[in-house]
């Protein structure tokens, strides 16, 4: 494949603390690349760098001659739109330069408008929702048909249903494309190739072809490899730092020589053990409390409006410890007003809702609405002490601080100077710090980097009380919600065992509305190409989870054969209870596949 761009030992500081440094890699034809890496890694610097927006600190940037590029902002720029500019004035706008003819510039403007949903492309930019206008901003870029798309975080704003779409757009453009994202799913979906920045590696990166099940494939290689050998050149170590103690005789070439050696692996072991210390990820752990109840929130029949409008209901809802339900739906469709019901901050229209007596419930807001920013770190971590208490023992701040990713020079700095990310790590921080029977978590991924992101799903599988999580980050609805309920804004409420069979739900009520639309049915037809292609993606997927959640339940009927805890009857039930639900996770993704191949 053709290398369209590359760049050569590129670094780059912010202040004084370098965001990477000595970068080299190519992006070629047919790549469909995902740039990842933890919070302040520069994946969003290094794209201005390659787009031209910024110039790196040291080394070079070289586009194929006469490439077309097309960035795309996380933040788009609509506020400065003229009044009554419409949605087919930006796209006719990003295309005026391309010296298309009049009828080409239409027909691509009113192609791409109806791709892209708009049903009407005269509505104005000003009064779309964040949503809408990021589907315009992507639009803009693509219908232009660059060599190559850079795109910083194009599911930002996207709701469930926007990022489905966004999934099969970006699957059917020709042109190759890097995109930063957190959504793993997505990454899982569109990519064939995975770059993540980060400190931990040699070379500042680790690439790795293939989606992101293959990306952590490759990766967990990697590090086994790694440890190896820090482990192997560790004994190395040993042995010639106890040569040097013993002490030669005589300082021949041959003795001066060695301990060069000697000086060289130790300097090898330290910078092995350095990058091998990096990619430290938020360590995240929800204090449960000691609730037993079987019904924590019992609801009946409740039913809520707002504006006239019925958001849901009649709807019946008990949750008990180990529950963990995900809800779906679009923009106002009131996931966010059912949060408020279950956490006893709203009361139903109708209905009944009863919480269990004492109920402790942790609410995490979206909006960071519990955040005072004017407060400093530390006393937003400790309040005006010097220690936390956690789980009955007494933790500095510092300390406390380091387990969530802050370094001790950020303590006294005020939290409107730290990012979104950080912002949501010092909440994460005080709900630690709160015994809950039950987590309501609203959007708590917006702004994680991907090793939060698994650590905070982990805790979340782990959380022995009950969970309502409301996130478009698919991959973590799937992973830890047992069933989801689908609101549509319109009353009504559904409940699915998994997001799968959400989405079939889905297109097949898309294809009932389309089929009620149409004067008479088609004639039958035999799948298309595209269709077939679609097909054979969705079996590879569902192969590739299906040898995925064979693997887990392997390593958790070993884990459950470890002769150390023969005599440990809890241990032996908690492994047990994980290789039954591996086991019943195996046997949903073969009847699914199953399925797929019967139909066929």
């Amino acid at each position: 494949m053709a290398i369209l761009l590359s760049c050569q030992n590129l670094s780059k500081s912010f202040g004084s603390r370098p965001l990477f440094e000595g970068l080299s890699f190519g992006l070629s034809e047919g790549e469909r690349t995902g740039l990842i890496g933890p919070n302040g890694t520069g994946k969003s610097t290094l794209l201005k760098i390659l787009a031209g927006r910024e110039t790196p600190d040291a080394g070079a940037v070289t586009p194929r001659r006469g490439l077309r590029l097309g960035y795309l902002a996380q933040q788009d720029r609509f506020e400065t739109v003229p009044p009554g500019w419409s949605a087919r004035d930006e796209i006719m706008k990003a295309l005026e330069d391309l010296g298309l003819e009049d009828y080409e510039a239409d027909r691509r403007a009113d192609e791409g408008l109806a791709a892209a949903g708009f049903a009407d492309p005269a509505q104005q930019v000003c009064v779309l929702s964040g949503g809408w206008r990021k589907r315009l901003a992507i639009l803009a870029q693509s219908v232009r048909e660059p060599d190559l798309l850079l795109l910083d975080e194009p599911t930002n704003h996207l709701d469930i249903e926007g990022v489905l779409w966004l999934e099969r757009f970006i699957s059917e453009i020709k042109f190759p494309f890097l995109v930063v994202t957190h959504d793993r799913s997505f990454l899982e979906r569109v990519t064939n190739r995975v770059i993540e920045l980060n400190k931990r590696y040699p070379e500042g990166h680790f690439n790795s072809a293939g989606n992101y099940s293959k990306f952590l494939e490759n990766r967990e290689a990697f590090f086994d490899a790694q440890a190896s050998l820090e482990g192997s050149l560790r004994n190395i170590v040993r042995t010639e730092i106890a040569w040097l103690r013993r002490g030669a005789r005589a300082r021949m070439t041959k003795q001066k020589a060695h301990i060069e050696r000697a000086g060289g692996l130790i300097k090898e072991l330290s910078e092995l053990e350095y990058h091998n210390a990096q990619g430290r990820a938020a360590d995240i752990d929800f204090n449960a409390g000691d609730r037993q109840a079987n019904r924590l929130i019992h609801a009946v029949k409740i039913e809520k409006s707002l504006g006239g409008r019925k958001l849901f209901g009649p709807l019946d809802l008990t949750m008990g410890p180990g529950e963990k339900l995900g809800l779906l739906g679009g923009n106002g469709s009131g996931k966010t007003t059912l949060l408020k019901l279950l956490a006893g901050q709203l009361a139903p229209d109708a209905g009944t809702l009863k919480q269990a007596q004492g109920l402790r419930v942790v609410t995490f807001d979206q909006h960071r609405d519990q955040l005072n920013l004017d407060l400093t770190l530390k006393r937003a971590l400790c309040g005006n002490g010097e220690n936390v208490f956690y789980k009955g023992s007494a933790i500095h701040v510092c300390k406390w601080a380091s387990r969530f990713l802050f370094r001790q020079e950020q303590l006294d700095m005020p939290l409107r100077l730290l990012s979104g990310g950080e912002q949501a790590r010092v909440l994460i921080a005080g709900f630690m710090l709160q015994p809950a029977d039950v987590l309501l978590l609203d959007e708590p991924t917006n702004d994680l980097d991907l090793q939060s992101l698994e650590v905070l799903e982990n805790s979340m599988q782990e959380f022995p009380g009950a969970l309502v999580l409301v996130t478009h980050d698919r991959y973590l609805l799937e992973r830890v919600s047992r069933r989801l309920l689908a609101l549509d804004g319109r009353g009504n409420a559904r409940f699915f065992a998994d997001l799968s069979q959400w989405e079939s739900w889905r297109e097949q009520q898309q294809a009932g509305s389309a089929a009620a639309a149409e004067p008479a049915p088609a004639p039958a037809q035999e799948p298309s190409a595209k269709e077939n292609r679609e097909l054979k993606a969705a079996i590879r997927k569902l192969e590739a989870e299906m040898q995925n959640a064979e693997n887990q339940a392997a390593k958790a009927r070993l884990s459950l054969q470890d002769p150390s805890i023969a005599a440990d009857a809890e241990e032996l039930a908690a492994r047990q209870k994980k290789l039954d639900e591996a086991l019943a996770r195996t046997e949903t993704l073969f009847a699914r596949w199953s399925a797929i191949h019967d139909d066929k």
